[in-house]
Formats: C-alpha cells, sequence, structure tokens
C-alpha cells in the first residue's frame, strides 16, 4: 500500500502498511474524508513523521485524539495552527514551562518548532471527526502508533518519552527503560493538572538527560 510518508519512516513501517488492519484503516479513513468533516486535513494525518525523521528523533510526547474543533488539529499532538486560540492543555502546558524554564507565554500554539527538533508530537488516534472526539478510536489507529513506539523503543537509543497522564502512560508500557529516559506526571488538562503535573519540570529533566547523552537539547 503506498502511503505518502517521509522516506525513513516509510522504510521502516512498510510491513504495518501491509497487515490486513491497516488496508481496513486506510478504507475506513477515506470514506470518512469523503463524507464528514474530519481533523486535521488529510495532507496533515502524518505531519508528526514528516516534521522529523526517524534518525532525528530524541523525544516522544504521546497524545490522544486530534482536536475535533474548527481548524485546531494540525498533525502534531497538542499543537494548534497559528491564529487559533490555545485550548486548555496546552495552556498549561506553557504554564508548566514558564515555571520550569523561564520562558514566556507564546504567541501561538503552533509546535511545528519542537517537531523540527526531533521532537516526535505523536497522537494515538491520527484523524477525527468534527465535534466527535474518540470517533476515530478502535479502528486501528492505536495498533499503528503502538507498532511505531515499539520500532523506536527497539531500533533506537536514548530516547525521552514524555508520558502525560494515564492513557499515554499504558501506551508507553512497550518502551525499554534500560535504553530510554521515561518521564511520567498526570495530564495537562485542567482536570488533573494540579495533580502533580505542575512542578513535574518536564523541560529541563528531558534537557538534562539529552546533555547526559552527548545530544543537543531542545529549544522548548
Amino acid at each position: 500500500m503506498n502511503v505518502k510518508l517521509e522516506e525513513s519512516w516509510k522504510k521502516r513501517l512498510l510491513e504495518e502498511f501491509e497487515k490486513p488492519y491497516f488496508h481496513q484503516l486506510v478504507e475506513f479513513v477515506k470514506a470518512e474524508y469523503a463524507n464528514k468533516t474530519i481533523y486535521p486535513p488529510a495532507k496533515e494525518i502524518f505531519k508528526a513523521f514528516d516534521s522529523c525523521s526517524f534518525d532525528d528523533i530524541k523525544v516522544v510526547i504521546i497524545g490522544q485524539d486530534p482536536y475535533h474543533g474548527p481548524g485546531q488539529a494540525n498533525g502534531l499532538c497538542f499543537s494548534v495552527r497559528t491564529g487559533v486560540p490555545m485550548p486548555p492543555s496546552l495552556v498549561n502546558i506553557f504554564k508548566e514551562r514558564k515555571s520550569d524554564l523561564g520562558k514566556a507565554m507564546p504567541p501561538n500554539g503552533d509546535l511545528t518548532n519542537w517537531a523540527e527538533q526531533g521532537v516526535l508530537l505523536l497522537n494515538a488516534t491520527l484523524t477525527v471527526a468534527a465535534k466527535s472526539p474518540g470517533s476515530h478510536q478502535k479502528k486501528g489507529w492505536e495498533e499503528f502508533t503502538d507498532a511505531v513506539i515499539q520500532k523506536l523503543s527497539d531500533e533506537k537509543e536514548n530516547i525521552v518519552f514524555i508520558l502525560w497522564g494515564a492513557y499515554a502512560q499504558k501506551k508507553g508500557a512497550v518502551i525499554d527503560r534500560q535504553k530510554h529516559f521515561v518521564i511520567e506526571s498526570p495530564h495537562p488538562s485542567p482536570f488533573a493538572a494540579h495533580r502533580g503535573f505542575f512542578g513535574s519540570k518536564p523541560f529541563s529533566k528531558a534537557n538534562e538527560y539529552l546533555k547526559s547523552q552527548n545530544l543537543s537539547t531542545i529549544d522548548w
């Protein structure tokens, strides 16, 4: 199956694209885009992969669903396109960044700059129907993104995995913690952030680890 994907990823995930579940997933997604409003725009479904090659990945942040409001989702977890108001979880991420690193609130919520430095901003489910959170769950995306995480854990070393909330932590169960550094905390959503996300210092911890492995740090 010909999936348009950044080359270093494509060669590693080729066998995944040939599996029956992925064929079914593609048919489902095509039909959804043909008949409904689906986010993100089709050309941005694989933006997380297209923004940083397999070889360049230093950090992985795992989200759940794309945003389901008009113009929000841009293919990177937690990120919104320029000009769109920041959702509460993203506001809290930037609040923690300010507390951790002293950086001011940015003018927009587009995290493309992180992705281009080697941060894989991976949603577990890569598409969603408008105003219908969770609508594309259990259709095959989770199996695909599980395979991505497994591949990263197996074939690379010294990645920082940032797992916010129980969902991401469960999804990260396959990570080899002898080879990689895992940062876990409650989710940045307003419902959970005060239970330990605030004060968790994920950004400085990630950079300290990268530095300890003689890797370049992320300009968060």
